[in-house]
């Protein structure tokens, strides 16, 4: 298919600036998906969503390099949880080929909703690391985070980031840069299962997805120097700003949008 120079910019502005807000706390798929849905209404939504996983598995890698060159994650928890995503996120890409996810966005409003408000009044989530968790209970919520929010991304997809990162933070009790550096990695793995989901269904626009994925992971790179640079406060107050905006965007699908 052709794609106009002018549109191809636009898509590629648009990965940019969704791997810098991603790479920081999440939710790069509230800019990619409504600006790709407007920029190439003539695309079905399975190919879309199948082409933008390109650019976040991307974008999100290279943002995890970065967290991971000044963090030391548990690799041992972290293969455990990016394998088990891996096939949640692949699950999830199958399920969203056959079914609607429409009746899961009133639930996501309500969950969002609670989450802004928790962590607009409550002054330290995140700000330090706040539990000590046993290893047996570490890899109980580590199994359930993935299993969870890995069919989660691979079926609806925004704001994935942003619920690892509130997950890692409220469940294992991690800080915002603690828990932003293993949020990547496993994003990396629900963005991998559902990229070869949707190659073995050829919903991929490789003209596309590879401009995007160059955009994405300079986005990336420079969001999570970003973050490292300001720390945990700076990341708190971020992840608010994320959080009112997929509020904003489920909001208007919810109660504005006819269906």
């Amino acid at each position: 298919m052709v794609i106009l120079s002018y549109t191809l910019l636009l898509l590629c502005l648009v990965s940019f600036t969704a791997g810098f807000v991603d790479a920081i706390v999440g939710g790069g798929g509230l800019i990619h998906l409504p600006a790709s849905l407007l920029l190439l209404p003539q695309v079905p939504v399975a190919t879309i969503i199948g082409t933008l996983k390109i650019p976040a598995f991307s974008g999100t890698s290279f943002a995890a390099y970065q967290y991971v060159r000044k963090q030391k994650p548990d690799w041992k928890l972290l293969w455990v949880m990016m394998a088990i995503a891996f096939v949640a996120a692949f699950i999830g890409s199958f399920l969203l080929t056959k079914v609607s996810n429409s009746f899961m966005k009133p639930l996501l409003f309500v969950l969002l909703s609670l989450v802004a408000v928790y962590t607009y009044f409550k002054k330290d989530f995140g700000i330090h690391q706040a539990k000590t968790h046993s290893t047996s209970t570490k890899y109980i919520y580590g199994v359930c985070i993935s299993l969870g929010i890995g069919v989660y991304d691979g079926f609806v997809g925004p704001a994935t980031g942003s619920f690892l990162v509130l997950a890692f933070v409220g469940l294992m009790g991690y800080d915002f840069l603690q828990s932003s550096s293993k949020a990547k990695m496993v994003n990396v793995a629900t963005n991998f299962g559902s990229i070869i989901l949707f190659m073995l269904k050829g919903k991929i626009i490789w003209g596309i997805a590879i401009p995007m994925a160059i955009s994405n992971s300079i986005g990336g790179l420079l969001g999570a120097r970003f973050a490292i640079k300001k720390g945990n406060k700076f990341i708190r107050i971020f992840f608010l700003c994320i959080v009112t905006a997929t509020l904003l965007r489920f909001g208007y699908d919810v109660f504005l949008v006819k269906h």
